[in-house]
């Protein structure tokens, strides 16, 4: 199997738009998350509760993840995008439940990285 096989062009990436959307959202989504973190901790309260920050971090890590998944055309990244839009909603909630303009705008790139992921997850079998 050869980059061509998969779709993957390696100066551009996926030759796929809908999953270079999806990459893009969980860059971005990697971004907001580990930035929100620090933000939170300094806030304190429940913005600094281990339960919120792990959320956070967990978003990260697996956007990260879902993202390297798919720049190397894996045949797994239906799986890791699956748990990406679990996880991503998973933080959404928690952001949500939370006051500040920072929380809204984390929860708004989360639910946007859900449903882009929940999109891959669907119709990953042709790439």
């Amino acid at each position: 199997m050869s980059l061509d096989d998969i779709g993957f062009q390696p100066e551009r990436g996926p030759a796929d738009p809908e999953m270079q959307a999806c990459i893009d959202l969980c860059v971005e989504c990697h971004r907001v998350c580990t930035a929100t973190v620090t933000w939170c901790l300094g806030m304190g309260g429940a913005h600094a509760a281990a339960e919120h920050i792990r959320a956070l971090v967990d978003c990260a890590q697996i956007c990260a993840t879902s993202a390297d998944f798919m720049l190397r055309g894996s045949d797994h990244h239906a799986s890791t995008c699956g748990a990406c839009a679990v996880i991503c909603r998973a933080c959404a909630d928690s952001c949500e439940r939370l006051e500040g303009d920072e929380m809204k705008r984390c929860a708004e790139i989360c639910l946007r990285c859900a449903d882009s992921c929940l999109r891959m997850s669907r119709h990953a079998g042709g790439h």
